[in-house]
């Protein structure tokens, strides 16, 4: 299986927690960059900084951590990055509704994968699902 050892995956979600709520308490937008173009880099170039940073802190082999589906990981920073760049655009142009709308997802999707249930992996099993049924049905 073509994984992300779990350590890597729980520290880009900290930084995505940990950045919203820097930005909530210092009212400064530019915070969300850090997940944000960290999350763009990893899905443009295949190499998140934040997880190569934090892959230099792992001491045992690649394989021994549990891997997190790849697959699922891309998906979920696409949703990430979509919310974490509404929430950045809401608050630049004091637009603060939306900045807290998207920012709220953000930091409660990561936070809940922090606790052990991925809500990005739970839709994008529910879409396969349906284009299953679908196909099946045609």
């Amino acid at each position: 299986m073509d994984g992300i050892p779990r350590p890597l995956v729980r520290t880009n979600q900290w930084t995505i927690v940990l950045s919203v709520l820097i930005t909530w308490i210092t009212n400064e937008p530019l915070f969300l960059l850090i997940p944000l173009i960290a999350g763009l880099i990893g899905l443009i170039f295949g190499i998140n900084p934040i997880m190569a940073a934090a892959k230099t802190f792992l001491r045992k082999p690649h394989s021994s951590y549990h891997l997190e589906d790849r697959s699922d990981q891309q998906f979920n920073q696409i949703i990430a990055c979509t919310c974490l760049l509404l929430a950045f655009i809401g608050f630049s142009f004091h637009i603060d509704v939306l900045g807290y709308i998207f920012s709220i997802l953000v930091f409660s999707a990561a936070f809940i994968a922090i606790l052990g249930f991925c809500i990005g992996c739970f839709i994008r099993f529910q879409w396969k699902q349906y284009q299953y049924r679908k196909a099946k049905n045609s």
